[in-house]
């Protein structure tokens, strides 16, 4: 029987990734879901495309959850142009 083991609260370090990396992966993918959800309110991809201004096989990556067809700055522009606001935030230290 496989043995349980208790989550971290990010899927990228439970995977292996160092914690630098899977932090930008968890940020990537929160960006990338919300840009889903912002496709999915549209009947068409071609009309998803047009309201991003990106070609329609772009808004298939997004579908799909292609991370590594997308850099972070690139998602946070797609989140801008689709009106996705990101909250103000505070950094702490990592404990």
């Amino acid at each position: 029987m496989p043995q349980l083991v208790n989550s971290t609260g990010n899927v990228f370090s439970d995977l292996g990734y160092d914690s630098e990396e899977a932090a930008l992966l968890q940020f990537k993918s929160r960006l990338l879901s919300a840009l889903a959800a912002f496709v999915s309110e549209y009947p068409t991809q071609s009309e998803a495309a047009e309201a991003l201004g990106v070609a329609r096989p772009r808004i298939s990556e997004i579908k799909n959850g292609h991370l590594d067809k997308f850099t972070t700055d690139l998602l946070l522009a797609y989140c801008h142009r689709a009106g996705l606001r990101i909250p103000d935030f505070d950094l702490v230290p990592a404990g």
